[in-house]
Order: structure tokens, then C-alpha cells, then sequence
């Protein structure tokens, strides 16, 4: 018997809760198991989050999480101009 308690890693920490969840599922998508700890006890602070993965789908994991794009998930430059003149 083993203790899965000790087959958990630290995959990666996230400023925001929604961008961990995000990544969680983007995760849990691809098969992997996700568990999620946020850095606050107190719903709706929004403190960050940090996610853990067992230990046999580490990998797996992050080469997922090193194949997202951020340049092209950011959005882009708001446009100042709406037409109107003043």
C-alpha cells in the first residue's frame, strides 16, 4: 500500500484564481488529475492558487502547460480611437 499523500508535486503558483482554474481544466481536459490549493481561506479573495499534480503525470503536465502561447492569449491593445471627434 502506498501513501498518495507524499505522490503529489507542486506543478505551478498563479497570481489569479481564475487563471489556475483555467489551467486546471485545461488539465483535467487532457486526463490529468489536478488538485487546487487557494492561498486564501476566505471565498472571493482571489489570493491565487497554487496546483498540484501526482507525481506520474508531472511531466505530462508541464509540457502542457509549457505549450500554451501567452503572446497570443493576451489580449490586444485596446483602440482609443471610437470614431467620434470633439
Amino acid at each position: 500500500m502506498t501513501d498518495q499523500v507524499d505522490n503529489w508535486h507542486k506543478l505551478a503558483r498563479y497570481d489569479t484564481n481564475i487563471q489556475g482554474e483555467l489551467h486546471a481544466n485545461l488539465l483535467r481536459n487532457n486526463g490529468i488529475t489536478v488538485s487546487l490549493q487557494p492561498l486564501s481561506a476566505m471565498p472571493g479573495m482571489n489570493s491565487g492558487i497554487v496546483l498540484w499534480i501526482q507525481d506520474t503525470d508531472l511531466a505530462h503536465a508541464q509540457r502542457i502547460l509549457d505549450s500554451i502561447d501567452k503572446d497570443a492569449a493576451s489580449l490586444p491593445e485596446p483602440d482609443d480611437d471610437n470614431g467620434g471627434t470633439l
